[in-house]
């Protein structure tokens, strides 16, 4: 008999294939970016956005052409064609889905659909030999090889309704993650430990087991608890706060440390719901923080206020960077601000969504806002070799103004463990 379709279901028999209304809606918009652009059609391979357009991660492309074009939208699949068809929306599918042609006839089947023109790649986000082998199939169409990843990033940048709701069922779990390190932190316990108490809620609640991101290595722990001088180690993340890690091939995040009396722990966790994504940190203690700390502490909640504000009021990303780190320079933070010196990272916030770093970015050359249905998480940490300490929060860009999505103030800012 093998398998059914009634098989692919989420908690309860769920449905949590992505609504066809939401494909549409992707494809159309695309579709107009690619006519305002001059370009005939986009060819898609990126694993992410072939779920984003798609429905699904199945190994294959996708052609989405340009507005005006009297082609369909087509999904070439090498395997699972029949689950690739049911989560593109079954017989309700508004694109074709189809088995991929070899290679070697992939250009005279899109010739056979009407496309006349060399289409557009993702050349940003995928390996350069991957996109040499399908520039070659396809080279009679003549003409020059072009770059769509900006178009689709601008694109995602703004969520749907559909999406924002995932994003908040992702913030209720997270909350639930960081209970679950309230509970079980106390002095002695590893890292590691803790990490694993908030791993099994996430995973529980239909994590996927990946943190996709754009930028090579397109990899990073998600998990990061960082006790006392663990939280004054870099790595090799483009990030405030770096951390041990297990071994030197993961060496970034919760590592095998343990939690002292007295010392700061920074806890920064993610969790995704079916792939949208949520950024928290908050701080935790083994009795009470040191007036230090706490002053530390408070001022990047100013600086994460200034933040926010700037935003709030629409102006540009880059506004705000600039007046977040003139603020954390008069507060005397120039030399720890995301990071000790010459290891600093130069942004307070990132665009947060289906990958961990989306754009927009609070910082220097962002000069634009955040638009509406924008998500980005807002994180100034200043890094010391005895420790680490910061806030963060995943906020929306709503027609009022900015919220967050994530606890805010729903869970303390320090957690004191007895």
């Amino acid at each position: 008999m093998g398998w059914s379709e009634s098989d692919l279901c989420g908690p309860e028999g769920e449905d949590w294939r992505v609504p066809i209304s939401e494909l549409k809606s992707r494809q159309l918009n695309l579709a107009r970016e690619l006519h305002n652009a001059g370009l005939e059609g986009a060819l898609l391979h990126n694993p992410v956005d072939l779920y984003y357009f798609c429905g699904g991660r199945q190994d294959g492309a996708m052609y989405i052409p340009a507005e005006g074009k009297e082609i369909e939208p087509v999904q070439y699949v090498r395997r699972s064609l029949k689950r690739a068809k049911y989560e593109a929306g079954g017989d309700d599918a508004i694109h074709e889905v189809v088995k991929f042609p070899r290679l070697s006839q992939f250009y005279d089947n899109l010739v056979s659909r009407g496309i006349k023109e060399m289409p557009s790649m993702q050349l940003s986000s995928i390996p350069y030999s991957f996109a040499e082998k399908f520039h070659k199939s396809i080279s009679h169409f003549g003409g020059e090889l072009k770059d769509c990843d900006n178009l689709i990033h601008l694109i995602r940048e703004k969520k749907s309704d559909w999406e924002i709701e995932q994003m908040r069922i992702a913030a209720e779990v997270q909350l639930q993650m960081f209970e679950s390190i309230s509970a079980l932190g106390c002095e002695g316990v590893t890292e590691l430990e803790l990490t694993a108490s908030a791993e099994a809620i996430s995973r529980a609640a239909g994590f996927g087991g990946e943190i996709s991101m754009r930028r090579y290595p397109m990899q990073c722990n998600r998990g990061v608890v960082v006790a006392g001088r663990s939280g004054g180690i870099p790595s090799f993340f483009d990030a405030a706060i770096g951390g041990m890690g297990p071994y030197p091939g993961a060496g970034m995040g919760s590592g095998f440390g343990k939690i002292k009396r007295g010392e700061p722990v920074l806890v920064d966790l993610l969790h995704a719901h079916r792939g949208y994504i949520v950024d928290m940190t908050r701080m935790f203690v083994v009795g009470k923080l040191s007036k230090e700390w706490e002053n530390r502490l408070e001022d990047m909640q100013a600086i994460k206020e200034v933040v926010v504000d700037i935003l709030h009021q629409r102006k540009n990303c880059s506004d705000a960077w600039k007046e977040g780190f003139e603020l954390a320079c008069e507060l005397g933070y120039e030399g720890h601000l995301m990071g000790m010196k010459p290891e600093q990272t130069r942004f307070l916030g990132h665009g947060v969504g289906l990958e961990l770093d989306e754009s927009p970015v609070v910082a220097n050359g962002f000069d634009r806002a955040l638009v509406e249905g924008g998500t980005i998480a807002i994180e100034p940490k200043v890094v010391y070799p005895d420790g680490s300490i910061g806030t963060e929060d995943t906020w929306l860009m709503t027609d009022s103004g900015m919220e967050p999505i994530t606890a805010g103030a729903a869970f303390p800012w320090i957690y004191e463990w007895e």
